[in-house]
C-alpha cells in the first residue's frame, strides 16, 4: 500500500526548497517575467540545493538516493516560487535523467558526471514540434539510418536554453522501423541551427527557441540505450508527472495568495473571504489542487515502485487533470481579486498565463 507521507530527508528537502521559493524566487519573477530574462544567479542557487546531484549514482559523483518521489515534491516546491525559474533549474535533467534511465554505460560515464558539478551544465532537449495537435507518438522529425551515422531531419520548437546548449536529445522517428528514440546532438553541430528567442504568452523569463535540423548527422552510439534504443515511453512517463507536479506548484501559489488576498479584502464592512461566492470558490480550488497532486504522487510512486511496468495510465492521467486544474485554480484567483487580479503588480495574472501552456509543455520538464 502506498505511503504519501513524506521521511524526515524529504521535510528538509520541501523546506529547503520553499525557503528559497518564498525568499529568492518570488522576488525576482516579476522582473524576470517583465524583461523576459532568466535571473542566472537565481537559478544557480536553486541548482545548488542540489536536487538532481542527490539523485546520481555514487559512481557518478551522487549519493545513490534517485526518487521520483522526491523530485516530484521538489519540483512542486520549485514551481511554486516560478515556473519559468523552477523549469530552468531542473533544466539538465532533461539529459540526466534520460541518461540516467535508458541510456548506455559509455553515456553514463560521459554525461552524468556534469550533474554533480556546482554549476549547472548547459543541457536541454527537443521534443515539441511546431504545428497544431502535436503528438508525442506522432513525431514528424525524423532519424535515417546511414551507415555508422543517423541523420536527423526536422523542426522543433519550445526548446529551453539552447542557445547555450553544449549538449541536448532530439526525439525522432526512426524511418525504417517508426520507433522514436532520443539521440545526444551537440549544441554546435553541423546542420543545427537555432532560432531567435521565442515571444510566448508565459513562461517568459525561461528563454526557448525553435531548432532546425537539416540533415544533423551523429554517430549511431548517439542514440539513448544504444542498441536497445531508448525507453520513450517511460521518459514521457517521467515527464508527466513532473509537468503535473509542476502544474500543482503553481495552483497552489495562485491559491494561497487569492485566500490571503479574500480575508484581508474589505467589501461593505466584511472580508470578501466571508462571501459565500468567493469561499465556495476557494474551497473548490483547494479540492482541485490536492486531487491533482494525488494523482501525480500515485504515478510517481509507480514509477518508484516498478521500474520496468509500463506507468503511461497514471502519468497520463495525473499530467491531464493537472492541466486543467491549473488553469481552473488561477483562473479564480483572477476572479477573487475582483479588478486587482488584471493588474499586473500582482502575480496571479502571471500564473494564470503560465498555467495556460502546460498543456503544451509536453517534454519540457522531466523528474
Amino acid at each position: 500500500m502506498a505511503s504519501f507521507t513524506p521521511t524526515d530527508e524529504q521535510k528538509m528537502l520541501i523546506d529547503t526548497i520553499n525557503k528559497y521559493a518564498s525568499n529568492e524566487v518570488r522576488k525576482a519573477a516579476h522582473e524576470a517575467d517583465e524583461t523576459s530574462t532568466l535571473p542566472l544567479e537565481v537559478v544557480r542557487k536553486g541548482w545548488e540545493i542540489g536536487v538532481l546531484p542527490a539523485g546520481l549514482p555514487e559512481a557518478f559523483g551522487g549519493l545513490g538516493e534517485y526518487s521520483a518521489v522526491t523530485n516530484t515534491l521538489a519540483v512542486e516546491e520549485f514551481a511554486y516560487g516560478d515556473l519559468p525559474i523552477a523549469m530552468a533549474v531542473m533544466n539538465p535533467a532533461l539529459v540526466g535523467l534520460p541518461v540516467q534511465i535508458s541510456g548506455t554505460d559509455e553515456q553514463k560515464e560521459n554525461l552524468l558526471p556534469a550533474l554533480g558539478d556546482p554549476v549547472p551544465p548547459h543541457f536541454t532537449a527537443a521534443l515539441l514540434e511546431p504545428g497544431i495537435a502535436f503528438k508525442p507518438h506522432a513525431l514528424k522529425t525524423t532519424a535515417t539510418r546511414d551507415g555508422d551515422k543517423v541523420a536527423l531531419n526536422g523542426v522543433k520548437c519550445y526548446v529551453p536554453l539552447a542557445e547555450h546548449a553544449k549538449m541536448m536529445i532530439v526525439y525522432a522517428r526512426d524511418t525504417e522501423t517508426g520507433k522514436i528514440d532520443g539521440y545526444l546532438v551537440e549544441g554546435k553541430a553541423e546542420g543545427l541551427s537555432i532560432g531567435e528567442q521565442e515571444k510566448l504568452m508565459g513562461i517568459r523569463a525561461l528563454p526557448t527557441y525553435r531548432l532546425n535540423l537539416n540533415n544533423v548527422r551523429v554517430d549511431v552510439a548517439c542514440k539513448i540505450g544504444g542498441a536497445a534504443g531508448t525507453r520513450y515511453e517511460r521518459l514521457l512517463s517521467h515527464s508527466r508527472v513532473a509537468l503535473a507536479s509542476m502544474a500543482v506548484g503553481v495552483a497552489r501559489a495562485a491559491f494561497e495568495y487569492a485566500r490571503d488576498y479574500a480575508k484581508t479584502r474589505v467589501q461593505f464592512g466584511v472580508p470578501v473571504a466571508t462571501k459565500q461566492a468567493i469561499a465556495f470558490m476557494l474551497a473548490e480550488m483547494a479540492i482541485e489542487i490536492d486531487s491533482a497532486r494525488l494523482l501525480a504522487w500515485d504515478a510517481a510512486w509507480k514509477l518508484d515502485a516498478e521500474p520496468e511496468v509500463d506507468v503511461t495510465q497514471e502519468s497520463y492521467l495525473a499530467k491531464e487533470y493537472a492541466d486543467k486544474a491549473v488553469l481552473y485554480v488561477t483562473d479564480c484567483a483572477v476572479q477573487a481579486l475582483g479588478g486587482h487580479g488584471y493588474i499586473r503588480e500582482h502575480p496571479v495574472e502571471r500564473w494564470l498565463r503560465n498555467a495556460r501552456g502546460f498543456a503544451t509543455f509536453d517534454g519540457m520538464a522531466m523528474i
